[in-house]
């Protein structure tokens, strides 16, 4: 739906600085339902599925992730100077350099590869906890899990998986609105997932492999004008923080949302075939990353709303995949139904480089997981991150019965 835009001023305001705010309460929907647009301490917010599509890929808009820092009052330090320089922030001939880099690390080959050590990983986590009808889901699931993922992407023992999976939990806090007020936290993490990167890459030239990093080092050996040391270093300690931060936060939310439909979960159960398309559905209505950020390089029009030069806009992309103008049903979780795409991985340009890996572990969990625990629920309150930015459960107590 295309409209005529009120001034700024007239636009709903959300307070989304506010750690009680949630992207799924009824005051964004009555804002989504009054204006495409609406004004937050950060920027705008976009809130319709059809402006959300349009705005990933305008061409006057850039990657807005490198204020992040910035709009948090953190100018300083590994962390905001890291930020900056990571792929996810660079624009133009420099992310296409960096994503060329990185694409045959990333390759569907090398993830078809690792997905019976999904499987296998998966079964010896369940194999801890089925019988006794009871666990900490974050604890003992999916924590392990997401980062046992990435031992194995990275050639790492699985028993290095604690050690990585506390750093991770620290350095994404910087993804909160408590950003600054745990600011030390953060910069303590950053400062050890960058000597894990340097070691191995020390590993790697020493002994040349075929794997993840191997493959990164390579590029980085043979050409460093177009994959310097710092870059190389800087790629290893994103893929690492992004793949446990966000598959652990995801998972939780898979089963979350599958606690509140347990006839989706009994489904899943009796066909498998389902878990990937599961998938999709939990990343539609329940996705880690709720918004993604980009920043005007111009001052445009768009929808009758002047956008003045360096103004950030946040996509929300959670709110726009339930948006019930396009999808009458959209809060419906169904993982039969035939949806419009969603927008858990970002799109355009910066779409995530890590989707492959992310889809492939989700969709091995979710399988492995429906087969063995029958009728979740929650055994106590679940405790969670706040409802915005990069959101998940700190814990989740799920009793189960055990197949």
């Amino acid at each position: 739906m295309t409209e005529t835009a009120a001034p700024l001023a007239d636009a709903p305001y959300l307070d989304v600085a506010d750690p009680a705010f949630s992207i799924r309460s009824q005051a964004v929907k009555d804002a989504r339902a009054q204006s495409w647009y609406a004004r937050t301490p950060y920027g705008i917010a976009v809130l319709r599925y059809d402006e959300v599509q349009k705005l990933l890929r305008h061409p006057k808009l850039r990657q807005g992730s490198h204020l992040w820092p910035q709009h948090n009052g953190v100018t300083t330090g590994k962390f905001a100077t890291w930020w900056c320089n990571m792929l996810l922030c660079q624009e133009g001939e420099t992310h296409g350099r960096l994503r060329r880099m990185a694409n045959p690390a990333f390759s569907p080959k090398l993830i078809a590869d690792l997905q019976p050590k999904f499987q296998a990983l998966a079964n010896r986590l369940i194999d801890q906890f089925a019988a006794k009808g009871e666990c900490d889901f974050i604890a003992d699931f999916t924590e392990p899990y997401a980062t046992g993922v990435i031992c194995d992407l990275l050639g790492l023992p699985f028993e290095k998986w604690r050690e990585l999976a506390d750093i991770a939990a620290d350095m994404g806090l910087a993804l909160g609105v408590t950003f600054k007020q745990d600011l030390p936290k953060i910069e303590a993490a950053i400062a050890r997932l960058f000597a894990y990167a340097e070691e191995l890459v020390a590993d790697r030239r020493a002994h040349p492999s075929a794997d993840f990093v191997g493959m990164l080092v390579k590029a980085n050996t043979e050409n460093k004008d177009q994959l310097s040391d710092q870059e190389l270093l800087d790629m290893i300690v994103l893929a690492i923080f992004g793949g446990i931060d966000t598959t652990r936060n995801q998972i939780g939310l898979a089963m979350d949302m599958f606690v509140q439909n347990p006839d989706q979960w009994a489904l899943l159960a009796e066909r498998p075939d389902l878990a990937k398309a599961a998938v999709e559905e939990v990343m539609r209505t329940r996705p880690t990353v709720t918004w993604v950020t980009r920043a005007a390089t111009e001052t445009f029009t768009f929808n009758g709303l002047e956008i003045a030069e360096g103004t950030t806009l946040h996509l929300y992309g959670q709110t726009a995949a339930t948006d019930p103008a396009v999808m009458p049903d959209a809060e419906r979780f169904d993982i039969t139904a035939e949806r419009k795409p969603h927008f858990g991985f970002g799109g355009g340009a910066h779409h995530c480089l890590g989707h492959f890996i992310a889809r492939g572990d989700m969709t091995e969990a979710l399988k492995l997981l429906a087969s063995r625990l029958k009728n979740p629920r929650f055994a106590a309150p679940v405790e969670w991150l706040p409802d915005s930015g990069n959101t998940g459960a700190i814990r989740m107590p799920l009793a189960f019965d055990p197949a």
